[in-house]
């Protein structure tokens, strides 16, 4: 590019008046809040679907637990009838249904943290750096 030649901007930029600018500033605008609150639904809709996945491998804890704890006493009745194998089954049975049920409430503890706090964390930040940059450029 020779010395006198000017960079080609587009003619129609250059004369654009403030109003016009302001135009399209509130354009711009109105489209990237548009854009964050979308972008924040599908982050919140994602972090619902995890706690709801916690939530119900907790409710399969309580209900495995509620099932052991029926046959721990059904195994101490058998004990207390027959003092015999029969309870020995029982016994079995409730422990495999109690440790289930305690690595069920590991696994939904575990999920259910991983999705809080339900907060569109991403979003925030993107919503963060744009503020930034309108900042940014108003000084300017």
């Amino acid at each position: 590019m020779s010395q006198d030649a000017k960079p080609n901007y587009g003619t129609r930029h250059d004369e654009r008046s403030t109003a016009e600018l302001m135009g399209d500033l509130s354009g711009q605008l109105k489209r990237l809040v548009r854009d964050e609150m979308q972008s924040a639904v599908i982050e919140l809709r994602s972090k619902g679907k995890k706690m709801g996945t916690g939530a119900g491998l907790f409710g399969g804890a309580g209900l495995l637990a509620f099932f052991g704890a029926g046959v721990l006493i059904a195994t101490l009745v058998m004990l207390l009838a027959l003092v015999m194998t029969p309870w020995i089954a029982g016994l079995v049975v409730g422990a495999a249904l109690l440790l289930a049920a305690g690595l069920f409430a590991m696994v939904g503890r575990d999920k259910t943290r991983r999705a809080t706090p339900p907060v569109p964390e991403q979003t925030m930040s993107s919503v963060r750096d744009d503020i930034g940059t309108i900042k940014g450029g108003a000084h300017r």
